[in-house]
């Protein structure tokens, strides 16, 4: 080989060496960012420091006056919120956080489908964000996911 030809791979590698270095924060950043964005969610629920619009869509008003009617779905919802926000932000039992705020995630999604559409761009992102982790992570799923498990049996 030439020195032309060890020159030519060298900038090669340095790109190579540049894009594993910040794929490898990718998990870090997604997880702070849905980290904060149920923690800061769900106290909300309970706090209320950030204000209400003043006016909403009837079926939206509608929609989260029967949530309310119950008197106990918005507390679980704003309560498993924080609780996965929390988890996400410490890095403890990330993948039951994520399983945690998976249905929480559908109905965000399904709410801004069919109810308003003005937000879906924002559940896009906590969707991404929640698949992107979920596949990250996708080794602590794997034993739940498998099609036959003999209750007690150690995995060798």
């Amino acid at each position: 080989m030439n020195d032309t030809s060890i020159q030519d791979t060298k900038p090669q590698a340095d790109e190579t060496m540049r894009h594993q270095a910040f794929s490898r924060y990718l998990p870090c950043i997604a997880r702070i960012l849905l980290g904060l964005m149920f923690f800061i969610f769900g106290l909300n629920g309970f706090l209320h420091f950030i204000p209400q619009p003043k006016t909403m869509p009837e079926v939206v008003a509608a929609f989260f006056g029967a949530l309310a009617k119950t008197g106990y779905m918005l507390p679980l919802i704003f309560g498993t919120q924080a609780l996965a926000g929390a988890l996400l932000l410490a890095n403890r039992f990330v993948p039951l956080a994520l399983a945690l705020i998976a249905p929480v995630i559908v109905n965000i999604v399904a709410f801004h489908a069919f109810l308003q559409p003005s937000g879906a761009a924002m559940a896009g992102v906590v969707l991404v964000l929640e698949l992107y982790l979920a596949w990250a992570y996708r080794e602590a799923y794997r034993p739940m996911l498998a099609m036959r498990v003999i209750p007690g049996m150690p995995k060798i």
